[in-house]
């Protein structure tokens, strides 16, 4: 396999593990980050303390200060293949009206956040077809159960990337697969990109569990039931159910609604220790796409009337001032009925 020149726009915990990933496979990469300060760390220690820690990076990753240069200067930088998007998704749609200057050639796509936008109650592909219109591009989701401090550490994980143009899947599967790194591919686009949006507001819902002191019975069966609300939502979508059970499904509801690394749950698990919103995200370092998309999901649920009681109740308490309680009270003091039957 050809080695390929990679942009990379994004510099928190995911963009900057697979920056290291994809110099240890050979391929040259460009790590543009909108923080100066965060670049200037990574550039000249090679490490990147407020999104991954201690982690060392390649010697040879090159930190830039201007995404569009890199774009616009193939003599100087070589010509891109690949653009990593790691950027959180209602920051996305600003970064895309700046790139469609500047791409001039067809490229590849690579995005690897989930969420719906607030605004639009847009998927990620779609707000890219909007923002590149007339552009030539492939676009691939990169996702699945993977958090970027154990893949940084070189522990086995599994990961799919979808796309609609297959080949575009087979060359993302190529460049980022390794030892440690297992890429499979998928073709079912809009089911895994529901997938990866719905589980983060559902580990958010985990983590309150966690928070008011629950076990893990009461956990796993909100999961479940949560994962009934997610195939109500696929069915209004016409997506594949099959999807919600592979390893942008399934997999990533296990790890996002499980791990001390899932920082949705870690919301979560603030919340139903009562703290705010407000106060536990200006805390982070790093955003919660599910606290975000619950907004979006929220509408859309309510505007055609949709089944969704974990995930209306976990919209008010989060943002009605409704209390933790109410979840608990939604998830179990429903009518009796039979498991499968709405």
């Amino acid at each position: 396999m050809k080695n390929k020149n990679v942009l990379v726009i994004g510099g928190g915990s995911w963009g900057t593990c697979l920056s290291k990933l994809l110099l240890e496979n050979g391929h040259n990469v460009y790590l543009w980050e909108h923080n100066e300060k965060v670049r200037e760390v990574i550039r000249n220690t090679k490490e990147n303390p407020q999104f991954l820690t201690n982690i060392k990076l390649p010697d040879n990753l090159n930190v830039v200060d201007d995404y569009g240069e890199v774009l616009e200067n193939p003599e100087k930088y070589g010509k891109i293949d690949i653009l990593l998007l790691a950027t959180p998704t209602q920051f996305l749609r600003t970064i895309l009206k700046r790139l469609k200057k500047f791409l001039n050639y067809n490229i590849i796509l690579v995005n690897v956040a989930k969420g719906l936008e607030i605004a639009s109650k847009k998927r990620i592909s779609e707000m890219v077809a909007e923002e590149l219109e007339h552009k030539e591009y492939s676009y691939v989701l990169l996702a699945g159960p993977t958090h970027a401090e154990e893949v940084a550490q070189k522990l086995p994980s599994a990961i799919l990337s979808v796309s609609e143009n297959e080949e575009a899947a087979k060359t993302v599967q190529t460049t980022f697969s390794n030892l440690y790194f297992r890429v499979y591919t998928g073709t079912d686009l809009m089911g895994a990109e529901l997938a990866g949006a719905l589980k983060n507001c559902l580990a958010i819902a985990a983590g309150i569990a966690d928070g008011m002191g629950y076990g893990d019975n009461t956990k796993a069966a909100l999961i479940t039931r949560g994962i009934n609300e997610m195939f109500e939502i696929a069915k209004y979508y016409n997506a594949n159910p099959k999807t919600f059970m592979g390893l942008s499904g399934l997999g990533d509801i296990i790890v996002t609604c499980t791990s001390k690394h899932s920082r949705n749950r870690y919301v979560g698990e603030k919340l139903g220790q009562g703290e705010k919103i407000e106060d536990i995200i200006s805390h982070m370092n790093m955003v919660s796409e599910g606290a975000e998309t619950i907004k979006a999901l929220y509408k859309i649920i309510k505007e055609n009337n949709l089944k969704a009681p974990i995930f209306t109740a976990l919209y008010e308490v989060i943002y009605e001032g409704k209390p933790v309680s109410e979840l608990e009270s939604t998830f179990m003091s429903r009518d009796l009925k039979s498991e499968f039957l709405n």
